[in-house]
């Protein structure tokens, strides 16, 4: 679990640089940030989704389908489910356990930061890779990405953005541990879905950080499972 451990640290590392540095922002920097932090998120996922809906320059009429019924399906099993309040329910926990209970961000952060460091195909991928051959150059290569990405994040958004680590170190290790018997399903197929779904997500949290009326990204969480479930349908693919 190498490389969950040094991800996790990356965060920690990246959240307290930027918890440190935010203090000394004004109001309109923080602001501005964000709205940076925003732009950026939402670039880094329409690049990612493209490389799947583009096919020989032309749009993938499948993949477009793809991600509508995998985001319906998925939307509707996490509000059944109520993912997004499991979410603040830990958050609003870590806020008194950690003696932030007067922060009003912490929770906004925690969640927000967790959504955008978890989500995607490098986290899954590279903690399978590191649990079946130790190779986790991955993951050492998000944790890079994550560092950044919070130092920012947390500058903007406040201190509940250094406590992502945890869903992070969580979801990443009981990939690791569970490599074994995930990896043979990881096929090509499966990982173009992941993928698209995972940058159509990213996208959300991009929206979120740019718009007062926020989407509940963790309740579309569940799409990722039908994006995998797709690949074994016998329809085409990418």
């Amino acid at each position: 679990m190498t490389g969950s451990i040094v991800n996790a640290g990356a965060i920690i590392l990246g959240g307290l640089m930027g918890f440190f540095f935010g203090k000394k922002l004004k109001r309109n920097h923080q602001e501005t940030l964000t709205a940076a932090c925003g732009v950026g998120t939402v670039f880094i996922a329409v690049t990612g989704a493209l490389k799947y809906l583009l096919l020989d320059n032309r749009f993938s009429t499948f993949g477009g389908a793809l991600v509508v019924a995998c985001l319906a399906l998925g939307g509707l099993a996490g509000e059944l489910l109520n993912i997004e309040g499991w979410f603040e329910r830990f958050g609003e926990w870590l806020k008194r356990r950690t003696g932030n209970a007067k922060d009003p961000g912490f929770v906004n952060g925690f969640v927000t930061a967790s959504l955008t460091v978890c989500i995607g195909a490098m986290a899954i991928m590279g903690a399978i890779q590191d649990g079946i051959s130790g190779d986790w150059s991955i993951l050492a290569i998000k944790a890079v990405l994550d560092l950044i990405i919070i130092l920012v994040m947390t500058s903007s958004l406040g201190k509940g953005c250094v406590f992502s680590a945890i869903p992070v170190f969580l979801w990443e290790g009981s990939l690791t541990l569970l490599a074994s018997a995930l990896r043979p399903l990881m096929s090509d197929r499966v990982l173009s879905s992941l993928s698209l779904v995972g940058s159509v997500l990213i996208f959300c949290v991009g929206l979120n950080l740019l718009r007062e009326r926020k989407i509940r990204v963790a309740n579309l969480l569940p799409a990722i499972v039908f994006a995998v479930l797709s690949a074994f349908l016998p329809i085409p693919g990418f």
